[in-house]
């Protein structure tokens, strides 16, 4: 008898990730990845598009798609926000719902939940941030939520210091079926370069700015080129916000602020494509841009079927 082991099928699936804003979902996926595809920031409502993350090893391929935080929404902007990630839980073949370890259970989660009952697609339960409670505080937190939902699996992680990922990554691959390899091995993303671009632009906004401005402004790729010598990548990006006064803390003192978002963004996008990057930023002014359906459209936003 032949007591080889005989190498396990390919397994595949799609995997959404849920939750409250800022509870770490795209750093999740950035962690799972091993690289940036999904911006990261401390202000809530960063994600605004089902963000696809491909994640291939021999056992499998598991596509991510890593969704807007689910909020109250104030504008037309966030309404789509919310549907996008609502309407992901029947298209997948699990959820992960995430929550912060540090904060308590709110309306928010209890919404999601409910949400998770309407539907037959199994969920996993991601209590992230781990590293900032103490392990005696994880019991309480599970025993509340395992009352609420009846949950496939309930994991405690950190991704931002990748504690406990590598068993949920595990616990998602043991979840999957036999099935095809939908993207090559080394893709880990089906979004093309210039998204990515215009939202590492958007991340770094993100991180100098304050107040209003994160959630009024959206980034275009305007125009791609390589220069003569065939080195350089010159890259011309637009930042629309709402008010003329939003463009002013945009521009900065003599120019400073905006220098800065480039001089960032040109590190990050150049890590991207394996260029050297000229990256050139203008600010321009569309007022309520966030309630204009035809301006979101422009954006990018809805263009689901």
């Amino acid at each position: 008898m032949d007591n080889r082991k005989t190498k396990s099928s390919f397994k595949s699936g799609f995997v959404s990730i849920v939750g409250r804003p800022n509870v770490g979902k795209s750093t999740l996926l950035n962690h799972i990845v091993g690289q940036k595809i999904a911006i990261m920031s401390n202000k809530p409502q960063t994600t605004r598009n089902k963000i696809t993350a491909v994640y291939t090893t021999e056992e499998g391929q598991v596509i991510f798609l890593d969704t807007p935080g689910i909020h109250k929404p104030k504008s037309k902007l966030g309404d789509y926000m919310v549907s996008v990630a609502e309407n992901t839980l029947n298209e997948v073949d699990l959820v992960l719902f995430v929550i912060d370890a540090t904060e308590k259970r709110g309306a928010g989660d209890e919404y999601i939940i409910d949400r998770l009952k309407q539907v037959k697609t199994p969920v996993f339960l991601v209590i992230n941030k781990i590293d900032k409670v103490h392990p005696e505080a994880l019991l309480p937190i599970i025993d509340e939520y395992r009352q609420l939902y009846e949950f496939k699996a309930i994991i405690p992680i950190s991704a931002m210091e990748g504690n406990n990922t590598g068993s949920l990554v595990q616990a998602i691959f043991d979840e999957m079926e036999e099935g095809p390899m939908f993207y090559p091995a080394d893709q880990v993303t089906d979004h093309p370069e210039r998204f990515v671009m215009a939202e590492l632009i958007r991340e770094k906004v993100l991180h100098l700015t304050r107040e209003e401005i994160p959630h009024s402004i959206a980034v275009t790729i305007e125009e791609v080129k390589r220069g003569e010598n065939g080195k350089t990548l010159y890259i011309y990006a637009a930042i629309y916000v709402e008010r003329d006064s939003q463009k002013g803390i945009l521009i900065g003192e003599k120019g400073k602020m905006l220098k800065e978002i480039g001089k960032r963004a040109r590190v990050d996008i150049e890590r991207l494509l394996g260029d050297k990057v000229f990256l050139e930023l203008w600010i321009k002014v569309k007022k309520d841009w966030r309630n204009q359906e035809r301006m979101l459209r422009n954006f990018g936003f809805y263009n689901e079927e």
